[in-house]
């Protein structure tokens, strides 16, 4: 993080096999264990994650997706890989999100993937800003700072970046109703 408190993490849009992949890679100053339990245990994805990941934690498991103010339906997925502290990839929902860490000099390099489902890839730029605002309230969590914006507000500061960076078939479709 920057003076400010501002992550200069902005994900990037790659194409993989005719699908559209958004990808962050965050350095964070905390060991792969503790960014693994803070990526994993639910008493810390409350903190960020912005549903539960009810189920058993492991490869083939049933999932189920939770909003915690019911902001959405919920919804099923499965664990594809569970492999700690280095690789979690889940079904969440039609999306492959892939959490993968690795030792760093100074602590973990945190990528995230979500490859966005053929059907769905107008909502690129919307997850997009969604999942930079959950790494950018995971770093303060996980660092226990309190960021220097609202939380309930970063999506809307973000927002904009991906919905200028990215193509325009890539934001048709907009904010989840809440």
């Amino acid at each position: 993080m920057n003076e400010t408190g501002d992550s200069t993490g902005y994900g990037e849009l790659v194409t993989i096999d005719d699908q559209w992949q958004v990808r962050f890679v965050r350095h964070l100053a905390h060991p792969p264990e503790k960014v693994w339990w803070a990526i994993t245990e639910p008493e810390h994805l409350e903190a960020w994650f912005p549903t539960t990941i009810e189920g058993e934690r492991s490869a083939g498991a049933t999932l189920r997706f939770s909003f915690p103010r019911n902001q959405a339906p919920a919804f099923d997925g499965t664990m594809v890989t569970y492999d700690p502290p280095k690789l979690m990839e889940l079904l969440w929902g039609p999306d492959l999100l892939r959490f993968e860490l690795r030792a760093t000099a100074n602590g973990t390099e945190l990528i995230l993937s979500d490859l966005i489902d053929v059907d769905e890839q107008g909502k690129a730029a919307r997850d997009a800003a969604g999942w930079h605002a959950c790494l950018d309230i995971l770093e303060h969590h996980i660092s226990a700072t309190t960021p220097p914006w609202d939380p309930d507000d970063r999506w809307s500061q973000v927002s904009p970046y991906y919905r200028e960076h990215f193509p325009a078939e890539a934001s048709s479709i907009g904010p989840p109703s809440a």
